[in-house]
């Protein structure tokens, strides 16, 4: 369902994370395919092509994202 998450949370803001198919392999130890990953992306793109913002994290650590949305939030207020 392309916009499951309108339906289960209704933000009012939308923050979208990108990384790419190698680095959200090795982050989360998953043993997926690059079809696999493409799927997903897939199902997502509702919800990307919704964002408010769009960060791609593959050379961010946590902190660094998190004061990117941060500074989002603040000058989109």
């Amino acid at each position: 369902m392309p916009a499951m998450w309108q339906i289960v949370s209704k933000p009012d803001l939308l923050v979208y994370l990108h990384t790419s198919f190698p680095v959200s392999t090795m982050r989360r130890k998953l043993n997926w395919r690059e079809k696999d990953y493409e799927e997903q992306c897939r199902r997502l793109s509702h919800a990307h092509e919704h964002a408010h913002i769009i960060i791609d994290t593959d050379d961010l650590t946590p902190a660094q994202i998190l004061e990117i949305v941060l500074n989002f939030l603040k000058n989109a207020a």
